[in-house]
């Protein structure tokens, strides 16, 4: 068995035992279906409110997509001058620390009393999850560039500017990939974050109706897409690391144990 084929058949069969576990569970009365409805009434779900769900996962991709993207601007630009400027590495990074240690949850209502509950205050709750991995990681990439390297290129008259260019920016590019798929696992779950405060549509809102209501089967359906739509970002991001910086993954899986 090929390593690719067993990365995807042996979590594929772990998935189907689990599914097996929980429908067996479920149907056989062992827990009560409004604590832990079965798989096939979670999947009923689809069939019955497939626009339902569909309106409100609008809502959500927006809100992430707007709020990764503006995540990838701040956090590259970020990253590139604390990397140029060493004073401005040094007055940011503990408030970099700092946003990372007070909880999303905790900031919410705050974001609702400054933005209100339009799709602004979703935003932002996806910036502030997604900014400092984006941040993080590529200025340590950038901050990583061997130096003797960084020597040679200035001893043959190279300017800073290519420097960065032809050395620093390539050197670091697998961390900034690395940043982008931890924000764009994140991303998601900030927008849910920032809908369950109230607004007019998301799965976060679906979602609390859903709890008030004793609709368990339709909060575990949500659960679902939400996990389905983190990772297609993931996916896209793992796809353009391998289009974009083949190199980078091609000397990876050269140090990987062929007998995996």
């Amino acid at each position: 068995m090929s390593r690719k084929s067993g990365a995807i058949l042996y979590p594929a069969i772990l998935f189907v035992i689990l599914l097996a576990i929980w429908q067996y569970l479920s149907s056989a009365g062992f827990v009560d279906p409004w604590i832990l409805p079965s798989p096939l009434k979670v999947l009923s779900v689809f069939k019955e409110a497939p626009a339902l769900l569909w309106f409100h996962s609008k809502f959500t991709l927006i809100s992430t997509l707007t709020g990764f993207a503006i995540s990838i601007v701040l956090g590259i630009l970020t990253a590139i001058l604390m990397d140029m400027f060493s004073g401005i590495r040094k007055a940011l990074y503990p408030y970099l620390i700092i946003s990372q240690t007070i909880p999303i949850i905790a900031v919410a209502p705050i974001l609702i009393i400054w933005f209100g509950y339009g799709i602004s205050s979703k935003i932002f709750t996806v910036v502030l999850v997604c900014f400092f991995p984006i941040a993080l990681n590529f200025g340590a990439g950038l901050a990583n560039v061997n130096i003797e390297q960084i020597r040679l290129l200035k001893s043959m008259g190279a300017s800073n500017w290519q420097i960065f260019r032809h050395l620093k920016t390539p050197s670091a590019l697998p961390d900034l990939f690395t940043g982008l798929k931890l924000a764009a696992t994140y991303s998601v779950m900030g927008a849910v974050i920032g809908e369950w405060l109230g607004g007019n549509g998301g799965l976060g809102i679906f979602m609390t109706r859903a709890s008030k209501s004793y609709l368990i089967h339709y909060v575990f359906a949500i659960l679902v897409v939400i996990i389905v739509l983190s990772m297609a970002l993931f996916l896209l991001i793992n796809t353009l690391e391998r289009l974009l910086i083949r190199w980078s993954v091609k000397h990876k899986e050269e140090y990987l144990d062929p007998s995996d």
